[in-house]
């Protein structure tokens, strides 16, 4: 059984969760340098191996991957760092927060020859899993465009002294999710135009970057899709919409999984329309704490799922290409909002000498 430590407990709760409940990997030690925040999950799960020092996951020859949810700005490095001691690695999304750590990193995943995996959650979620299942099995035909959307009533964030500081974004916090549903389906995006505005609410509050946007991608084939984010108004009961969603329409039917709720639907080939609802026990197994604010099941299923990509040799997407792909999208979709001008993909990782 593969070994895995963590790094950052906030989000790597979730992570712990997983890796305790798993038959496919063996939790053996966290950190994070919050001693504080060690000794509560250490309550919290009743495991006690933990340390508020990198270089004890690093220099434990025993831990085959470590699984980083520390900010964006320490990505890069953390990653690294876990790549020179022959670690394989998790990393949550966004993979990195500055374009010009990808090509050091690209060439030392090769050299050093492990893996790396963004923890793109979303997609291992089950009405994501069952859409993905149905899209491959060819119930909805050739796919035609794609739709996705996360909506949230994300008021109460404003609350936080940092959200409001210049650097936060929900470009990159929150749209990095639909994003990815995108590239999961059209991952050669060439080009993407879109208008982005700060709301009366945000501007209220003081926000200073945009909180409603809506996008538009082209890809090299010449499909297109649509992106939105909306994140400072009140949102539509959840029977009627949910937070986020992603629609594929296809030449022979069409299919939409929908988040927070465990909802799918389609209208397959031969016309026959389906709604899907899990129930209580799948519930628990993806929410498993206070709320839905930590998602321990999506964890559990990717860990799961890398860990099988190792012993089995195969690719795990999103994998580190992909990853600074969707980081690339992000930053011509933040290009565009302030020049208003469209932006193609190629001159953004061309700029920072970037070949995926």
């Amino acid at each position: 059984m593969l070994k895995i430590a963590i790094l950052g407990l906030g989000e790597g709760r979730s992570t712990m969760s997983a890796a305790l409940e798993s038959s496919k990997v063996e939790l053996v030690k966290v950190c994070d340098r919050n001693e504080e925040l060690c000794q509560q999950r250490a309550k919290e799960f009743d495991f006690h191996s933990y340390t508020t020092n990198y270089d004890d996951l690093l220099k434990d020859e025993a831990i085959d991957i470590i699984a980083i949810y520390t900010p964006d700005h320490l990505h890069a490095e953390h990653v690294k760092q876990a790549l020179l001691h022959g670690k394989h690695v998790v990393c949550t999304k966004p993979f990195i927060d500055d374009l010009s750590d990808a090509k050091e990193l690209l060439e030392l995943s090769e050299k050093t020859d492990k893996k790396v995996f963004i923890g793109q959650s979303s997609r291992f979620f089950e009405p994501a899993k069952r859409q993905r299942k149905d899209f491959e099995a060819g119930i909805i035909g050739d796919l035609i465009t794609i739709e996705s959307h996360y909506h949230a009533d994300h008021r109460w964030f404003l609350k936080k002294e940092w959200s409001l500081l210049q650097s936060f974004k929900w470009l990159y916090g929150g749209l990095s999710h639909p994003v990815d549903f995108i590239r999961w389906y059209l991952p050669n995006i060439e080009e993407v135009m879109g208008y982005g505005m700060i709301s009366s609410n945000g501007k209220t509050a003081g926000l200073k970057n945009e909180d409603t946007m809506h996008f538009i991608f082209k890809a090299t084939d010449g499909r297109i899709a649509r992106v939105s984010g909306v994140y400072t108004s009140p949102t539509q009961p959840t029977k009627r919409d949910s937070g986020m969603s992603v629609i594929l329409r296809g030449t022979e039917g069409a299919s939409q999984a929908d988040y927070h709720e465990l909802r799918y639907a389609v209208t397959d080939k031969e016309g026959e329309e389906k709604i899907i609802h899990w129930g209580d026990a799948t519930l628990k197994y993806y929410f498993r704490f206070e709320g839905q604010s930590h998602h321990g099941g999506e964890y559990q299923n990717y860990l799961e799922y890398f860990a099988d990509s190792i012993e089995q040799g195969f690719t795990a997407y999103p994998d580190m290409k992909e990853g600074i792909g969707t980081v690339a999208l992000l930053q011509a979709m933040d290009k565009t909002l302030q020049t208003g001008m469209p932006v193609k993909i190629a001159d953004v990782l061309a700029e920072f000498e970037i070949e995926l």
